[in-house]
């Protein structure tokens, strides 16, 4: 069984990943700012780093089987503080880009190696632990965000929080990176990595990712819009992603526990129907505070259900849960882009509140998931 230690580490894993998204996302501005990129060009760079992220996930697969998940981790982190770090100081656009893709590829490297991590160091605990460390990549998250205002409120180039943010990283690298487990989930005999893995069950368990991920996507990139269009005051328009982002918190915390009391199949049932109920509540209460609680709501479910997919990734296959992770983790950057292009899209032609149908019916895609779930 895992140490603390190596708990703690795993854990630090996702807070770090939080930290460092969060301040790339709060220098988007600065970012089209310093480049002059329209809308457009910026959502061109945003569907790059979904690509490049990808490859990241298929690399930390080549790496855990030929090292560890462990070994993907400090890669991830370096390479993300490379591309963070050329992101502060590259002289133009074209090297931005450049610099920001780079960091896209350690995104996934993270992405994917942190869950192969959690996956490993919960196995055989009586209470899981993926919850609470995706409640702590949200709290990075929320870190990382007010780490960027008091940078900008400082008088200090946006920028700063890149350099600072990749400074934590290299630290993690150093002084902690040994603390990681090393287990090697795909150390098997060479028949047992040629045998086929359980391609329908990826799948089953990577649609609950794409439903989730489509969901976070659309509400972050679209709730202000959204609450805006329904009469939301400016300064209300935030609160739609604020209250969402809280929603998906509380669910984390006590995700583990109550999985444990009543059971991975009923808890991922209660958040497919209360993610669907969030989006009919979005897209048929044309009224600020409606939409407010569908967000709320919304995010309870996707706290929940992101930890129950990846625990039920981890169980598709034991022995070999890296690759698996690998692979349902390419699902998180097609619900990304589904929620922020798909539903941008059928805003300009359905409004935006019927646009959030689209998340909502493709949370109808996680119920094979819930009738393979067990205890």
């Amino acid at each position: 069984m895992a140490s603390r230690g190596t708990i703690l580490a795993v854990a630090t894993t996702y807070g770090l990943q939080g930290i460092g998204y969060a301040v790339v996302v709060t220098a988007l501005p600065a970012f089209q700012s310093r480049t002059g990129l329209d809308a457009t060009g910026l959502s061109l760079v945003l569907l790059g780093v979904c690509v490049t992220a990808a490859l990241g996930s298929l690399l930390a697969d080549v790496v855990a089987l030929r090292a560890s998940s462990r070994h993907g981790v400090l890669l991830g982190f370096a390479v993300q503080a490379v591309g963070l770090c050329a992101t502060a100081f590259a002289p133009d656009t074209v090297s931005i880009a450049a610099a920001v893709l780079l960091y896209g590829l350690g995104l996934g490297l993270i992405d994917a190696s942190c869950n192969m991590q959690g996956v490993l160091v919960q196995r055989g605990r009586a209470t899981p632990l993926l919850g609470r460390f995706y409640a702590t990549a949200t709290g990075g998250s929320i870190v990382g965000a007010l780490a960027m205002a008091g940078v900008i409120a400082s008088g200090a180039p946006a920028f700063a929080a890149l350099v600072l943010a990749a400074a934590l990283q290299v630290v993690f690298i150093v002084a902690f990176g040994r603390l990681l487990s090393r287990e090697r989930a795909a150390r098997t005999a060479r028949r047992e990595r040629t045998t086929r893995l359980d391609g329908r069950a990826i799948t089953v368990v990577g649609l609950v990712i794409l439903a989730a991920f489509t969901v976070d996507s659309a509400a972050s990139s679209w709730s202000s819009v959204h609450l805006t269009a329904v009469g939301a005051a400016a300064a209300l328009a935030p609160v739609g992603f604020a209250v969402y982002q809280g929603g998906v918190f509380v669910a984390r915390l006590v995700a583990d526990p109550v999985t444990r009391r009543i059971g991975r199949r009923m808890l991922l049932g209660t958040a497919i129907v209360m993610g669907i109920a969030g989006g009919l509540v979005v897209a048929f209460v044309p009224v600020p505070a409606g939409a407010i609680a569908g967000f709320a709501i919304s995010g309870l479910a996707v706290g929940a259900l992101v930890p129950l997919a990846f625990g039920l990734a981890g169980a598709v296959d034991p022995a070999r849960s890296d690759e698996v992770v690998a692979r349902v983790n390419l699902f998180n950057y097609a619900g990304a882009v589904l929620g922020a292009v798909g539903v941008g899209v059928l805003t300009d032609v359905t409004g935006s509140g019927l646009a959030f149908l689209l998340p909502a019916v493709l949370l109808l895609a996680a119920v094979p998931a819930w009738q393979r779930a067990t205890r």
